[in-house]
């Protein structure tokens, strides 16, 4: 194979790599912009819902809970807690510890239950709270703001008796009934009568965009920086080869000089300084 052929496969799988590596870019560009819609969308959700005034929750109940719609906004019903079927949702991110979610199913007038989520309360000795404020008794009144429920741990992983993983509404629905609602829960606002201890508020909703924008363009100067590498090692190639090249002509030059001055060329430095000495 010729000098030639032999650079131009080189440069062939140079080029190959570099679109190679920008179509992996082009690839992980594209989902950062699309996580980036997607928390644009949220946003503008909980924009338009967390502060709008509360409806009736059996209107929800009749009508159908859509995530993309209701999400966050707020419902309000008249009821009672079922404080004997309370569960504990462990390892929740919150306060700056693994605090646990405190779930308590509430029946309205017709029988129908709905989960709410009351706050979270710190872990204790053995991860077990140690006080867990007790919900109302008797009728209550309670605001809290619509969210759909949470899978299962893909991981299998399990709790203990009156625990949950994740706040599974199928799973609280064996302990509290068939008629509980499985499609949303509530975080609570407020309720009235209010108790005199309650758990701790669960943080509200970030507007932080998060840096999924950011990461898009980043990607794309990936991209573009490879072909920019590719081509720079190929002009730094090319660049050799022409001085190496010069450099051949003129040692081929050297010796031709020499011959028209008269003298063969000499290899070694003694012959240099004998050449001197005759010439003087």
């Amino acid at each position: 194979m010729s000098v030639m052929k032999q650079r131009a496969a080189r440069w062939s799988v140079y080029a190959a790599i570099a679109i190679a590596f920008a179509i992996a870019c082009a690839y992980l560009s594209n989902w950062q912009f699309s996580r980036n819609e997607e928390r644009a969308t949220m946003l503008a959700l909980v924009a338009a819902n967390y502060d709008a005034e509360p409806i009736d929750a059996a209107t929800v109940l009749d009508q159908g809970f859509d995530p993309e719609d209701d999400e966050w906004h707020p419902v309000v019903m008249t009821g009672r807690y079922l404080t004997d079927q309370q569960l504990l949702v462990r390892n929740r991110a919150q306060g700056g510890t693994s605090a646990f979610e405190v779930l308590v199913p509430f029946e309205l007038a017709d029988g129908r239950i709905v989960v709410v989520d009351r706050g979270w309360v710190a872990p204790g000795e053995h991860e077990v709270p140690k006080n867990v404020p007790p919900a109302p008794e008797g009728e209550t009144t309670v605001i809290g703001r619509m969210r759909p429920g949470e899978p299962l741990p893909k991981s299998g992983r399990s709790a203990p008796d009156g625990q949950l993983p994740t706040i599974h509404l199928p799973s609280v629905a064996e302990v509290a009934g068939e008629t509980t609602e499985t499609s949303f829960y509530l975080l609570m606002v407020s309720e009235d009568p209010a108790p005199a201890t309650r758990p701790s508020e669960l943080a509200s909703p970030t507007d932080d965009p998060g840096p999924h924008l950011s990461y898009a363009i980043q990607w794309i100067l990936f991209a573009i920086m490879g072909f920019v590498f590719i081509g720079y090692m190929i002009r730094t190639e090319i660049k050799a080869r022409r001085e190496d090249a010069e450099d051949a002509d003129d040692d081929e030059e050297l010796p031709a000089a020499k011959m028209r001055a008269g003298r063969a060329p000499r290899k070694d430095r003694d012959a240099d300084e004998e050449d001197a000495l005759l010439d003087a």
